[in-house]
């Protein structure tokens, strides 16, 4: 009776991610205000007490029953296997630990969960390095849930570092951009755009999961693999309230102005390393919730049976093309953001990644898991990148007292030479690259992305962006 209170089937997404062909994992970092004092009472009191209970997934294993059926099967946790406290060498130089950090990172991301404990870990990086004077990771599997589940569950361990009694608060959402209204003279040429967008859309993204493969570019190497090649993992900040200026002056939305900025920062990128495929095709993959609901309720709610937050992995991938620049948006970068957010209003106005879902549910039904990992794995393949936006808290945080200075997260072992996540935080956006190293100029990529934000805010608010990095 206990064996089968704990065991609980894995979701179908969970199956994908923890495959014989794919094992994806998030790692998010905490960056601390102040240097990080090793306390071994205190780290096993704080996943004792507070980590633990968040969810029962993270004292579970994966297991797979008779019929070949994955189950959460409930464990002891031995929290000592899951702390991990690398010694560099004393007396050295913020830029020689900033090295060591990131090194330390690219292997973290390339070694596996061991199948046989619960699939989380947890680094302290007491060292100091050029954005943090210490780090602490988290290092979990996909399987465990997506980026606002593992969100969710971080926010569980924090409290407002002001006052840890008030409620954390997120950012105001504005569903449609300034000026622009809705009405039933409009929804009758919407829904009939739509049915056509839908077709395309659908068609154009079974086409990418099976046979048609971005070029081979700067970012793209068509090479098998990849997700076994170290990753260097670089980030920038920019200012929420200069990226609402550019959104308000363009009359677009936040993440129009944000996927505007790294669209032509690539292709920025693309041109300085070969000129020659500038316009080389290129697609993203931009991961969007497919909860009701947007904003962060308590980790107690999201675990409940029919919550509209459900914990777990409930997102749909949006296939993107990465726009073209030609010499006209090289003058008028204005033109280029608009484009992009031309196509991605096609793409909202369009039930392809609903039909996308049900390709899927059918794959698995009819196939199994390893064959629906297979066809989500070739979809990643022929891609040339994938981005993700988490909103984040308004206020500073703090874990067990101790402020957190930044935060910022990134997937690992996605077969893509390019992987660009987002957060934002304190009125900041936090914007991670993960490159394949070697083969993408992860320092040349950034500049290239600074680059394209100092251009559009330039030409949309007419001066030049003060530096926030």
């Amino acid at each position: 009776m206990e064996d089968e209170e704990y065991q609980v089937p894995v979701s179908p997404t969970g199956q994908y991610f923890n495959s014989s062909v794919m094992s994806v994992a998030v790692i998010g970092v905490l960056e601390a205000e102040y240097p990080i004092e090793e306390d071994d009472s205190l780290t096993m009191k704080l996943i004792g007490e507070v980590f633990l209970p968040i969810n029962p997934r993270f004292s579970s294993i994966m297991v797979q029953d008779k019929n070949g059926v994955k189950l959460w099967k409930k464990v002891e946790v031995i929290p000592k296997n899951h702390i991990h406290v690398p010694i560099f060498p004393e007396g050295k130089s913020i830029e020689f630990y900033d090295e060591c950090f990131n090194d330390y990172l690219s292997n973290m991301a390339l070694h596996p969960f061991p199948q046989s404990q619960p699939l989380w870990e947890i680094h302290i990086i007491k060292y100091p390095t050029k954005n943090a004077a210490g780090n602490l990771v988290f290092k979990l599997h996909h399987a465990l849930g997506d980026g606002y589940s593992i969100m969710g569950a971080l926010l569980s361990c924090l409290q407002r570092a002001d006052n840890p009694s008030l409620p954390i608060k997120f950012p105001e959402f504005q569903m449609n951009p300034k000026g622009k209204k809705s009405g039933i003279c409009k929804r009758v040429p919407q829904a009939l755009s739509g049915i056509g967008n839908t077709v395309s859309d659908f068609v154009w993204g079974t086409l990418k999961s099976t046979f048609l493969k971005d070029d081979q570019t700067p970012i793209r190497s068509g090479e098998e693999g990849v997700e076994f090649r170290p990753m260097t993992i670089t980030t920038m900040t920019f200012s929420i309230d200069q990226i609402k200026e550019m959104k308000a002056n363009l009359e677009v939305s936040v993440n129009d102005v944000i996927c505007g900025v790294i669209f032509l920062g690539t292709r920025l990128y693309m041109q300085a390393m070969d000129p020659e495929k500038t316009n080389g095709s290129a697609s993203a993959l931009v991961l969007l919730s497919t909860r009701a609901i947007r904003g962060y309720k308590s980790v107690k709610e999201m675990v409940e049976p029919k919550s509209k937050t459900p914990w777990g992995n409930h997102f749909a991938f949006m296939h993107v093309s990465v726009p073209k620049l030609t010499k006209e948006e090289s003058s008028n970068p204005l033109n280029f953001v608009l484009k992009a957010q031309r196509i991605i209003k096609t793409k909202r106005n369009s039930a392809g990644v609903y039909l996308t879902g049900k390709l899927l549910d059918t794959l698995r039904k009819y196939k199994g898991p390893e064959a629906t990992a297979k066809f989500i794995h070739r979809t990643l393949t022929n891609s040339t990148m994938t981005i993700s936006n988490v909103f984040g808290p308004v206020d500073q945080l703090a874990l067990a007292n101790q402020p957190a200075k930044g935060i910022y997260f990134m997937m690992a072992g996605s077969p893509q030479n390019l992987t660009i996540t987002m957060v934002s935080y304190m009125r900041k956006l936090r914007v991670a690259i993960g490159s394949e190293k070697g083969m993408i100029n992860a320092d040349k990529f950034k500049s290239s992305i600074e680059e394209a934000f100092d251009i559009i805010y330039n030409a949309a608010v007419g001066s030049t962006p003060t530096a926030n990095n």
